[in-house]
């Protein structure tokens, strides 16, 4: 039996999905449905593919220490896929493309609003193909408004959407200014909400019979993240501004400087304020009317964390992370990169995993933290190589012999 079958059976696993997308927001979304089962064609352009392949270094190597043309920003989010290219500007190439949405469950795609269109590829002209299908469009601006045709990417969406006016120090302050957060991250919560709309749209065709459209943008993603600063604002009609690591809502809720770096404090209601203020020696905080409430400590804000300060200082961070935990008081050390795959926690949860490589061997991925009881994740597939399952894809799905597939290659529909 083999290594695929023997797995258990996915969430997913009776899902197709052709996934158009390229470099973040889409393959997250594919990534996601494949990690619960889901077979994914990823189609890629011949000859380059997926931009981030390129957005190195570093790069996967080969035992000789040769890049095997994938990045690890590509690996990121293209686990459990298969690769097809296929030149989809080309008649031939649209026909493919074609054939495989009409045997699909759904189809997810990032171009520029109405830009496959022009290739019969839209999902006017493949949900008369294949009334069944989920249709996923990822764009920055969605597909109406007068932004619709501008090209939208993760920074320019930080931006516009508020979140880097709400991230980083107060001007005037060393460091100041906005700030993007460090990772792509409306990337990924839109590719996290277009996999949940894919899944709602899949669980509404169980009943109507009918696929649809599903119109997702960077911008509205952006915005409905705003979360808690969104709704201050609806309600105080105040602008929120950069508070650096500190909380709009909540003191204390920031970093604090130790002996020897900075700690994080996460004190989350009054009874957590108390056993803190015993923890550290200082009950009287715990009585004070200007603390003992957290919206007279918001008030206080200041006083408050100008005397907290004075007292991390001067112990360790270890230290007080080990006093801190004992009387429940919610906080945490600043961890770089390397300390996140060292930590206990984070191997106790196998967060890190090795998948096989068909040139460099054995590589390294990031786990999904996505834990089912009866239907698990599975990793059936590292991230492909370019063109990888070409043959074996569009044999299997669409018949095509190995004659056919070497004429289509060499009129340079197939990569």
């Amino acid at each position: 039996m083999s290594e695929r079958a023997a797995m258990p059976p996915g969430a997913l696993q009776h899902v197709k999905v052709l996934d158009l997308s390229r470099v973040l927001a889409g393959p997250w979304a594919g990534q996601t449905l494949g990690d619960l089962g889901a077979e994914v064609i990823k189609v890629e352009r011949p000859g380059s593919g997926d931009d981030t392949r390129a957005w190195g270094p570093p790069y996967v190597t080969d035992p000789q220490g040769q890049s095997t043309g994938e990045s690890a920003y590509y690996m990121c989010a293209n686990r459990n896929k298969q690769s097809v290219t296929v030149d989809f500007t080309r008649p031939e190439g649209q026909q493919i493309v074609r054939q495989l949405a009409a045997q699909c469950d759904v189809l997810i795609e990032n171009f520029k609003t109405g830009g496959l269109a022009q290739y019969g590829l839209d999902f006017a002209a493949l949900s008369a193909l294949n009334p069944r299908l989920v249709y996923c469009s990822v764009t920055g601006f969605g597909q109406d408004g007068p932004y619709a045709h501008r090209a939208g990417y993760d920074f320019l969406i930080q931006g516009m959407g508020g979140l880097m006016s709400i991230t980083g120090r107060a001007d005037g302050e060393p460091g100041g200014g906005p700030m993007k957060v460090g990772v792509a991250l409306t990337d990924i919560l839109t590719g996290l909400y277009a996999s949940t709309a894919i899944l709602a749209a899949l669980q509404a065709r169980a009943h109507t019979g009918r696929g649809q459209h599903i119109d997702l943008a960077l911008l509205d993603v952006g915005v409905a993240c705003l979360a808690n600063q969104g709704m201050n604002f609806l309600y105080g009609d105040k602008v929120p501004q950069r508070m650096g690591n500190a909380h709009p809502n909540t003191v204390p809720y920031q970093d604090f400087p130790t002996a020897d770096g900075h700690m994080i404090l996460a004190i989350g209601n009054d009874g957590q304020f108390a056993r803190f203020c015993h923890a550290i020696g200082e009950p009287d905080w715990a009585q004070d009317e200007r603390f003992t409430r957290n919206a007279a400590r918001l008030a206080h804000r200041t006083e408050l964390v100008e005397r907290i300060r004075a007292v991390t200082a001067t112990r360790s961070t270890r230290d007080w992370i080990a006093l801190l935990e004992q009387h429940a008081v919610p906080c945490g050390p600043i961890n770089t990169v390397r300390d996140v795959f060292e930590d206990a926690q984070v191997k106790a949860r196998g967060l890190q995993i090795a998948m096989q490589h068909p040139q460099a061997g054995e590589v390294p991925l990031v786990a999904s933290p996505i834990r089912l009881s009866d239907t698990p994740v599975t990793y059936r597939y590292t991230p492909p190589q370019l063109g990888q399952h070409t043959d074996e894809v569009l044999s299997r799905h669409l018949g095509l012999t190995a004659e056919a597939l070497q004429t289509y290659r060499n009129n340079g529909v197939l990569g």
